[in-house]
């Protein structure tokens, strides 16, 4: 199913070669003033193209609104954008040859001959920038609410970034890490990261990494327990971005090793709000905010697409085969899914904040 949402109900369509790309937002609220240049910011900060960094498939991302959307404001009814594909080049692509780690295999159990094999179809990654037209839409609503959301590159390789400070969140380190191509907290890093990514990009190899999210004003009560979860939901939307593996909040796998004296967090009060010493578990107790900052960190495979020779089956003669994969590929996709994750957050948080 393509649909996600409580109160917003979340469609995306197309495939990767396909003539666009799209997505319909319904259950938004009327009357919201939308900047379009402030979307328009975010979807160029995720399109391909601009740097050796990431594939060399050139799109502009520009979107056309086709509904719910009437002198500068929003309708209330569904709010439905497009973006045409402009730069496909299908003839890299064999339906006979298994891609290892791709959707091709799986999509031909499910769909059989009828699968839109160029550029992975509607499993590929190019499917993310209508999650970045959502979330760009969401993330101009939640600031009005005095909630921000953002992710930087938390690690390519063996390079890493610093973490985010759990207890006192910088908004306006928020706002900063919005605006970057290329989000990291420490500057200095960012070159030795880049460094790393072109390491594997000459040796026609790729690498993953990991990105932490940060989403800070929210306040205490949102979520609900048991499948209505904020890590369950947060957790949904972010399993829809290609390549994410894993995810943790707070102190997360370290829980494992933790005693309950060191992981739990204790409470104190200030002007007469209620906070924690730390924040291990996230700013989330039983599937319910807290008031303090939610933190979570994502961890992305390494891009599959690569031109080493790689063991395949080639499924029209049944036989053990290679593959050597030709087209336009990113040899990292973490800096381009640290955009994606920072505005799949803020769809799903807006859904959370409109269900209270």
């Amino acid at each position: 199913m393509n649909v996600w949402g409580e109160k917003i109900k979340l469609t995306i369509f197309g495939e990767s070669h396909g003539k666009g790309i799209g997505v319909v937002i319904d259950g938004l609220p009327s009357g919201f003033e939308l900047n379009l240049d402030r979307v328009a910011e975010q979807m160029k900060r995720r399109a391909p193209g601009r740097n050796k960094l990431s594939t060399a498939r050139a799109e502009a991302d520009e979107f056309q609104i086709l509904s719910g959307f009437f002198n500068g404001k929003t309708t209330g009814t569904p709010l439905t954008a497009v973006i045409f594909n402009t730069d496909m080049r299908s003839k890299d692509y064999n339906p006979e040859l298994l891609r290892p780690s791709h959707a091709d295999f799986t999509a031909l159990c499910k769909y059989g001959e009828s699968r839109d094999y160029r550029g992975g179809g509607h499993f590929s990654g190019r499917i993310t920038a209508p999650l970045v037209f959502a979330g760009a839409v969401a993330e101009q609503i939640l600031e009005e609410k005095g909630i921000f959301t953002s992710a930087h590159i938390m690690q390519v390789g063996s390079v890493c970034d610093k973490p985010f400070d759990m207890i006192n969140t910088d908004t306006e380190l928020l706002k900063e890490l919005s605006k970057m191509d290329f989000p990291v907290i420490d500057g200095e890093c960012a070159e030795k990261m880049k460094e790393e990514i072109d390491k594997y990009r000459c040796d026609k190899n790729s690498i993953g990494g990991r990105v932490e999210v940060c989403i800070c004003g929210v306040e205490a009560g949102i979520g609900s327990p048991f499948f209505g979860s904020v890590e369950s939901r947060l957790s949904s939307m972010m399993f829809s971005i290609p390549a994410v593996k894993g995810i943790e909040f707070g102190l997360g796998f370290d829980f494992a090793t933790a005693d309950g004296k060191t992981a739990n967090d204790e409470f104190y009060i200030e002007d007469d709000v209620v906070k924690t010493y730390t924040n291990n578990n996230a700013g989330i107790n039983g599937g319910i905010t807290n008031g303090m900052p939610i933190v979570f960190r994502l961890a992305l495979k390494p891009t599959p697409s690569i031109a080493n020779l790689q063991k395949t089956v080639n499924i029209d003669t049944k036989e053990n085969t290679e593959i050597e994969i030709k087209g336009r590929h990113d040899p990292c996709i973490v800096h381009r899914a640290a955009i994606v994750a920072e505005c799949a957050t803020a769809i799903a948080m807006l859904d959370m904040v409109l269900d209270k």
